[in-house]
């Protein structure tokens, strides 16, 4: 369970914070915290799952402890998510608790197909953009999750929100000796408790349970049929739980300036959802408001913190639900604000610096941030964000290519053309209207020394450009084709439309 990192960076292997007291309390504590903050959220993604709370609670303690054994990002906090209640829900709807475990299963059996078939590897193709955007839309669905606790409440509620931002604020400044949010859950459930305030707590949320998970199997039957009705949602929730825990793993790399193992990541994610499914859990996937608890607020850096988070809940909800549920919902909406305002990208919003960046690449970043935060759905965002990137991409290149006469000596009856820029779908699509076909002399040379060819589109525009001075009785010579052009060309020319 040991990782290692490049000299210089500030990675922390499991065998070194065990030897560090500091380290190893900093983990320790990291891992409560998140417990803590992992309840109630456990417990409203099974509500939106339409499943008991148990089921949630469960899904968090086994994909905790489990990913921190086989992820390849240590610190990184996994658990029953939104997005992956989302996507399952309507099975248990329609199908009931079984098909939902039997989904789970496969999903995570189709995470670690993807993962062989390398696809984080997709990730370099996610622009600083769409990160950007995505780390904003995090910040607001962080925010925006926390306003329930705050609209229909006790006027107390509002002092002990402020008191608990205090707290998380102030203590720093005068100790890290012990993680501020842990220090403010336990002062305003105190508070609470002494003076017996009636306000919002965790056992409002939902019944904790009293007993452990067992491992069971789904009682589906085992056939196509089930297959068929399991396989669209699966597949969907293998989808979203690699792209969610696939951009946390890269926020956690910026963050702690450390790299981790995205393939690994991959399909520990997938063994994860699998434990899960034989204990019954709804499954889940990379938590990144409790990952920043855990990393940017406690300073986590271990897999330590992942596995204790786990281990912490368990025992939280178990053996000490009693006073866990008497835990005041106001003192987590203070840490998860702090988490929000802690994650928003505010260099990204400011007016010096959405002056200086290009239109596009704000655009991109509005469309993830509107597309998530409509959605509720990181995974939507981040596919609308890379999309509108790909299009203004293609766009910003097509304007580049350039076509123009360079020898217009009709003495020898031969005309050149220079065409400059990388052709493909988007830029070659108006070459075709480039040439004077009537007014060319009997000859055309078209020089192609400073382009590529990169598709398809391309050589059928060539195409077009010979056909249509053909069609005029003049004769079309293409040179200067680099290897990788004229293997395209010579195996796609004269074979893209129907004879006619």
């Amino acid at each position: 369970m040991s990782t290692t990192h490049p000299a210089g960076n500030t990675g922390f292997s499991v065998r070194a914070a065990l030897r560090s007291p500091r380290r190893l309390r900093t983990e320790v504590l990291a891992g409560l915290v998140v417990a803590l903050a992992l309840i109630p959220e456990a417990i409203s993604f099974s509500i939106i799952a339409g499943v008991d709370p148990r089921v949630g609670l469960f899904a968090s303690f086994t994909m905790a402890v489990t990913i921190a054994i086989t992820g390849g990002r240590p610190a990184m906090i996994s658990a029953a998510t939104g997005a992956v209640a989302l996507v399952i829900g309507p099975v248990v709807r329609d199908h009931g608790l079984d098909y939902l475990i039997a989904t789970v299963i496969l999903g995570g059996a189709i995470q670690i197909a993807l993962s062989a078939a390398g696809v984080a590897k997709l990730m370099r193709f996610i622009p600083r953009s769409v990160m950007v955007g995505f780390v904003n839309s995090l910040a607001i669905l962080i925010f925006v999750a926390q306003l329930p606790h705050l609209f229909g409440v006790p006027w107390l509620v509002y002092p002990m929100v402020v008191a608990g931002l205090a707290i998380i604020v102030g203590l720093p400044k005068l100790t890290t000796a012990v993680p501020a949010p842990l220090v403010a859950i336990v002062i305003l459930t105190a508070i609470t408790l002494v003076f017996a305030l009636q306000v919002p707590n965790v056992g409002d949320e939902g019944e904790l349970p009293s007993s452990l998970p067992v491992p069971l199997l789904p009682d589906v039957p085992f056939t196509p049929d089930t297959l068929r009705i399991i396989a669209p949602y699966a597949l969907a929730m293998a989808l979203v739980g690699l792209l969610e825990s696939l951009m946390t793993a890269k926020l956690v790399d910026d963050i702690t300036d450390t790299p981790s193992d995205k393939t690994r990541e991959g399909w520990g994610q997938g063994v994860a959802n699998i434990v899960t499914g034989f204990f019954g859990g709804m499954g889940g996937c990379a938590m990144i408001g409790q990952t920043m608890i855990n990393v940017k607020v406690s300073g986590a850096r271990t897999r330590i913190s992942t596995f204790l988070a786990g281990v912490f809940l368990l025992i939280l909800v178990v053996g000490l639900g009693g006073a866990v549920a008497q835990i005041p919902m106001a003192a987590l909406v203070a840490v998860m604000i702090m988490v929000s305002v802690g994650t928003m990208d505010w260099h990204s919003l400011d007016p010096r610096t959405l002056r200086r960046m290009p239109i596009a690449e704000t655009t991109v970043m509005l469309v993830t941030v509107a597309v998530t935060v409509a959605t509720h759905n990181l995974a939507f965002g981040v596919i609308a964000g890379v999309l509108t990137a790909m299009v203004a991409f293609a766009q910003r290149v097509a304007h580049f290519t350039e076509v123009a006469a360079v020898d217009d000596a009709e003495s020898d009856g031969t005309r050149v053309y220079k065409v400059r820029g990388e052709l493909f779908f988007a830029s070659s699509n108006d070459l075709v209207h480039r040439f004077d076909y009537a007014g060319d002399p009997a000859n055309i040379v078209i020089d192609m020394s400073d382009t590529h060819i990169w598709d398809a589109s391309t050589v059928a525009a060539l195409d077009a450009v010979t056909t249509k001075y053909a069609a005029r009785g003049k004769t079309v010579e293409i040179t200067g084709l680099n290897s990788a052009s004229v293997a395209r060309h010579r195996q796609l020319s004269g074979h893209l439309t129907a004879a006619h």
